[in-house]
């Protein structure tokens, strides 16, 4: 028997790097911080948490989709690996810092 590729966890944590507490988003899935934009790799595929990395993953772009909107460009501090996430810019309580993103656009 196969797992699922997507396994739907929205819960809320605390930013392991700005310390931040984080809450769950009203529709869909968080898997990073909305205030500086820091995740963690912890997954291999969506909501597994089976990935042994663990690394944190620095926000390092964005790219526009007409679909999905801002999708945030992720790479990994400690294997490298380069992830995506939808930026979650309409969440009434904890929306992502959308001056924080804009910065990227000149990041190296």
């Amino acid at each position: 028997m196969t797992s699922p590729r997507f396994t739907s966890i929205n819960e809320g944590f605390t930013c392991a790097a700005c310390g931040k507490i984080v809450t769950p988003l009203s529709a869909g899935c968080r898997n990073h911080c909305p205030f500086c934009l820091t995740s963690q790799h912890v997954d291999n595929n969506p909501g597994d948490r089976q990935n042994p990395c663990q690394g944190l993953m620095d926000a390092i772009g964005y790219e526009l989709n007409g679909k999905k909107g801002v999708v945030l460009l992720f790479r990994c501090r400690v294997c490298g690996v380069v992830l995506k996430n939808k930026a979650a810019l309409d969440d009434p309580v904890q929306p992502d810092n959308y001056d924080t993103i804009l910065k990227l656009t000149n990041a190296p």
